[in-house]
Parts: C-alpha cells; sequence; structure tokens
C-alpha cells in the first residue's frame, strides 16, 4: 500500500528515492532529490514548505491505515542530504 500511495506523490519527477527496504511489516524509502524542496527554497521560504508539504507526511500516513506508523528524521527541505522515511505496521496482521 505504502509504495503505491508514495508513487502518487513522486509522479512527473517530484521525487527522486530509492527503496532501502520493501516488506509485509514495513516500508523504507530514502528520497534523494525533491522537486517540491527545490521551489520552496527557490521561492527563500523553506520553513513554509516544510509545514505545507513534509507536514502532511504523517497525517498522510495515519489516514492510510491506522496500523501504519512514519519515523523520518531528516528532510531536505530543513537541508539535509535526503528523507529517509521509514514506514511500519503496528500490528502483525498484515
Amino acid at each position: 500500500i505504502m509504495g503505491s500511495a508514495f508513487a502518487t506523490y513522486a509522479r512527473d519527477a517530484a521525487l527522486d528515492y530509492s527503496v532501502v527496504e520493501q516488506s509485509a511489516g514495513a516500508f523504507a524509502i530514502d528520497v534523494t532529490a525533491c522537486r517540491y524542496a527545490a521551489f520552496y527554497k527557490a521561492l527563500g521560504e523553506p520553513e513554509l514548505g516544510f509545514l505545507l508539504v513534509c507536514g502532511a507526511d504523517y497525517p498522510v500516513a495515519e489516514g492510510i491505515g491506522g496500523d501504519i506508523a512514519l519515523e523520518r528524521t531528516q528532510t531536505i527541505m530543513q537541508g539535509a542530504s535526503h528523507c529517509d522515511f521509514r514506514y511500519r505496521r503496528t500490528n502483525n496482521a498484515g
């Protein structure tokens, strides 16, 4: 589920990313280039970009399924080299 949902945000070359792990209980990717971050940085407003774009990542994960948890420790929008998305199921039922 997370792979197809993530592909929606990456369409039209919006994101360059590599899959680190994909299993029944986890989906992990590293985003290495983000056109959203480039856009907001060009405007001089990366903080706004973080709030509007990156801030939606956790609610989207919750909306996909109540048993999906997201951990992300860094973002390109905030100056990191990559975004580290780590999704996991919080129960072992699926």
